[in-house]
C-alpha cells in the first residue's frame, strides 16, 4: 500500500500549515461546542442557587453507581484514543487499531448504560419529556421537574455528541486500517482525539454538576 508523505491541498503552501488549519478548525468548533454547553450549565446554575435544597434532593434519584461506571469507561476510553494516537505516530497500525477498538467498545458500552439509566427513570416516572407523565415522590415536584429537564437536555446532547464521535472514529479506523499516507492520518486522528477528548470533558461536568452535587 502506499506510504509516501502527502501533498498539501491547493490552498495551503505545505503540509504543517494545513496540519495547524485543521487543528485550529477543530478548536473553533469545540468553542461553539462549549458555548452550546456552557449556556445549559449557566442556566442550571443559576436554578441550582435559587431551588438549592429541591435540586439536591432530586439529584439523589439519580443513579451514583450508574454514573461512576460511565465515568470510568469514559476516562478509559480517552486513555485508549491518547495511545491509538501515539500508536499512529509510531507507525504502529495494529496497535493504533486495537486501542482505536478498544476506545468504541467503551462508547458503545457507556452509551447502553447510559440509556439503561434513562429507561430506569422511564419506569419510575422521572422523565418530563414528550409529554410523559411526571410523579416526582417528594415535595415541589414542579422544581424537581426542572432539575430532570436539565438533566436530560445535558445528557441527551452529550449522547448525541458520543454518537457522532462514535462514527467519526469508525471511519478514523478504517482510514488507518487502509494505512495510505500515515502522515495524513497523523492529523486525522489527531483532530479526533480532540474531539474525543472534548466528550470526555463535558462528561465530567455533566457528572459532576448532576450526580455529586447533592448536599
Amino acid at each position: 500500500m502506499p506510504t509516501s508523505d502527502p501533498t498539501p491541498d491547493m490552498q495551503f503552501d505545505d503540509m504543517p500549515q494545513q496540519v495547524r488549519a485543521g487543528v485550529m478548525g477543530m478548536w473553533v468548533f469545540l468553542i461553539t461546542e462549549l458555548l452550546l454547553f456552557g449556556g445549559l450549565f449557566a442556566a442550571f446554575t443559576i436554578f441550582r442557587v435559587q431551588h438549592a435544597e429541591v435540586f439536591a434532593e432530586a439529584a439523589r434519584h439519580l443513579d451514583l453507581i450508574l454514573g461512576s461506571i460511565n465515568t470510568l469507561l469514559l476516562l478509559t476510553s480517552g486513555l485508549f484514543m491518547v495511545l491509538a494516537e501515539q500508536a499512529v505516530s509510531a507507525r504502529k497500525r495494529g496497535l493504533a487499531l486495537w486501542f482505536l477498538a478498544g476506545t468504541v467498545t467503551l462508547g458503545v458500552v457507556f452509551l447502553g448504560i447510559k440509556g439503561f439509566e434513562w429507561h430506569k427513570e422511564f419506569s419510575h416516572h422521572l422523565m418530563p419529556i414528550l409529554d410523559l407523565e411526571f410523579r416526582y415522590p417528594g415535595e415541589h415536584p414542579a422544581i424537581a421537574e426542572m432539575f430532570f429537564n436539565f438533566y436530560f437536555a445535558l445528557t441527551g446532547l452529550h449522547a448525541v455528541h458520543m454518537f457522532l464521535g462514535l462514527v467519526t472514529l469508525l471511519v478514523m479506523a478504517v482510514l488507518v486500517g487502509r494505512w495510505r499516507q500515515p502522515s495524513r492520518l497523523d492529523r486525522q486522528i489527531h483532530v479526533v482525539g480532540l474531539y474525543w477528548a472534548f466528550v470526555d470533558v463535558i462528561w465530567i461536568f455533566v457528572f459532576t454538576t448532576l450526580y455529586l452535587l447533592r448536599a
